[in-house]
């Protein structure tokens, strides 16, 4: 994760391949761009048949390079891979603000957590004949108390080599509290990265990326402050997507991701990359 020619370089990572259709069409078209150097794949995904999964694997190829990494999923509306899973909504994992209470008031079972996740590693294994380069979670949920103690267990197990996502910022605390979302992820994070490190798992020094999905915003600006203050392999969290009948179908996340998915395929990221003196390369 070293910087070149006194460049930062960053890992600018895509979630949810998977998810649909579009938004890995959407995804492979950046990595194609160079915009992209990383996206993490739903191995329980309804759009991860061996055509999208080889699309992906030529896309990677075409590219400087890019990450490939497995986005752990543990939340509703989607299925786990293992029997007897538990806690359940009917035969779906429950909804993440559930899943969150429940490990905050220590009322999880970590030995679910680390077999769904070995799963889903031995899954990303046979689909792309190799471990990924990273592991991280979709909405976070590799930093829940008691979730995360699952999550590591697997990764050191099953991945070994493969380093984890953190969601805290390296920023000064006047700059961190101006996001109540932020803040949350630092706050879970901070135990996160220990539990990491006394496991030997490597993780991002730095992360951004988290804002209000639900309100339009400027995602140029947020991009800006996005990369003031990134540290040298920090990683910046991103959805872009092209919205298609599954992708509404499953999550509340679609124009939104048009939109990123526009400013970064755009000129004015090409701009900012170059102004804030960082590179994907």
């Amino acid at each position: 994760m070293s910087a070149a020619a006194g460049l930062r370089r960053i890992w600018l990572c895509a979630d949810d391949y998977g998810i649909s259709p579009g938004v890995n069409r959407a995804i492979r078209d950046l990595i194609e761009r160079g915009r992209l150097n990383a996206t993490s794949v739903m191995m329980v995904g309804p759009a991860i048949e061996r055509g999208e999964i080889e699309a992906l694997q030529t896309a990677a190829k075409a590219s400087p390079r890019c990450a490939i990494g497995l986005h752990v999923t543990l939340s509703a509306p989607f299925r786990p891979l293992t029997m007897h899973f538990r806690p359940l909504d009917g035969d779906m994992f429950v909804p993440f603000p559930k899943l969150l209470r429940a490990g905050l008031a220590r009322r999880l079972d970590r030995e679910f957590f680390r077999n769904e996740v070995k799963a889903q590693l031995a899954a990303f294994a046979e689909a792309f004949g190799r471990a990924p380069d990273f592991v991280d979670g979709h909405q976070h949920v590799q930093l829940y108390p008691q979730v995360r103690d699952g999550f590591v267990d697997a990764v050191s197990e099953a991945a070994p080599k493969a380093w984890v996502r953190q969601g805290g910022r390296d920023l000064p605390l006047v700059q961190r509290l101006a996001s109540p979302k932020a803040m949350v992820l630092d706050i879970l994070s901070a135990q996160f990265r220990r539990r990491a490190a006394s496991a030997g798992l490597g993780f991002n020094p730095g992360f951004a990326g988290a804002y209000d999905f639900t309100r339009e915003a400027d995602f140029g600006a947020l991009m800006r402050q996005f990369l003031e203050g990134l540290p040298d392999g920090g990683l910046v969290m991103c959805h872009p997507g092209f919205v298609d009948d599954v992708l509404t179908g499953l999550d509340p996340m679609t124009d939104v991701r048009e939109r990123e998915h526009a400013y970064l395929s755009g000129d004015g990221f090409a701009r900012l990359l170059a102004d804030s003196g960082v590179t994907l390369g």
